[in-house]
């Protein structure tokens, strides 16, 4: 398949690369600096997939308008709040591509890609790859999970696209699945991040770690706390928690253990957490909203976490801890630069 991924920053770089290196055609669109050094050098991924450096298969461009011929498929990877210039600059190729899909954070991505792209054109995907930045030409691969990426119609159902897609995904390395409910799929994961993010952010302060909180009991109930609210939300809706990104998020048992049992499950997994870090070499061990915060940048903060607490307004749903860490992590953001 062809593949442009419109957001070629730390996690559109691991996933172009493993593509590319399965070999998938990758047209990368990113910065001037990465671009050039990964033309330069080849794109070098380390991390938990090892390390290596891909130079074939893969095209490196700084505006869409540079790319030629058609695409099976383009990938929208930046960051929300550039959305819609990613996808300005890419009315240059919308007539080439034959799918669109979004692995961005939030809820809602998909239909404005529809506005723009056409009903017929967009699948949803989700996944839950961490990828960082470490320098131009060099991206660090820091999370996955058994099943870490999924794909699906969202009006339901499975279709040859969508199994051609998950295909070159699992061929990639990735472990993929096609969906019939793709929508819960994204509302799960959105809850995962949000916790994720959430708890970070408001826990964790600038210098810690997800393991160095995780492994303090007290860090381990606040994350707790706060996974519940918004499970409260999520079963509101219709949702049975199915740990689509275990063990990352392990939703059913923080749902149905006793309190003590479930904390105890964090702090084991702020351990397991530890190990893998120390055994991939990574050093970041944060979330993507996390590490804005580290490098004093805006975060997404109404992306990841407001969309649960407007589902829970109009369910009539109590969600004071969710509430309180969208508060501190409002007021955090104030203060970061764009």
């Amino acid at each position: 398949m062809r593949f442009i991924i419109c957001g070629a920053g730390g996690l559109g770089s691991v996933i172009g690369g493993m593509l590319a290196r399965c070999g998938e055609d990758v047209t990368l669109v990113g910065r001037a600096r990465h671009m050039d050094a990964i033309k330069a050098n080849g794109l070098h991924i380390s991390g938990i997939y090892g390390d290596f450096v891909v130079r074939e298969n893969l095209t490196c461009i700084t505006h869409p308008r540079d790319a030629t011929g058609e695409f099976d498929c383009m990938i929208l990877l930046t960051k929300a709040k550039d959305s819609e210039t990613a996808l300005a600059e890419a009315e240059s190729i919308k007539d080439r591509v034959r799918l669109v899909c979004s692995l961005q954070n939030g809820i809602g991505k998909e239909e404005r890609l529809r506005e723009w792209a056409g009903h017929d054109k967009v699948i949803g995907a989700s996944t839950i790859e961490g990828g960082v930045l470490l320098e131009p030409g060099h991206a660090m691969a820091g999370l996955t999970t058994p099943t870490t990426a999924y794909f699906g119609e969202l009006d339901g159902g499975i279709t040859p696209r969508i199994e051609a897609v998950t295909a070159a995904f699992q061929k990639a390395g990735f472990g993929s699945r096609a969906m019939e409910d793709i929508r819960q799929v994204l509302w799960e994961k959105l809850m995962q991040i949000g916790t994720a993010s959430g708890w970070s952010v408001s826990t964790l302060g600038l210098p810690l770690t997800f393991p160095d909180g995780l492994e303090a009991r007290e860090g381990a109930m606040n994350y707790i706390a706060l996974a519940r609210d918004f499970l409260k939300v999520y079963k509101a809706m219709g949702y049975q928690p199915q740990n689509f990104y275990a063990p990352m998020g392990q939703f059913r048992e923080y749902d149905s253990l006793p309190l003590d049992k479930a904390v105890d499950m964090m702090m084991q997994l702020g351990v397991r957490f530890r190990e893998r870090m120390q055994a991939s070499g990574e050093t970041e061990g944060r979330t993507s909203m996390h590490q804005d915060l580290h490098r004093r940048r805006k975060m997404e903060v109404d992306v990841i976490l407001k969309p649960y607490l407007d589902k829970a307004a109009e369910l009539k749903v109590d969600v004071p801890v969710l509430q309180y860490v969208y508060g501190v992590a409002k007021v955090q953001d104030t203060f970061l630069a764009d």
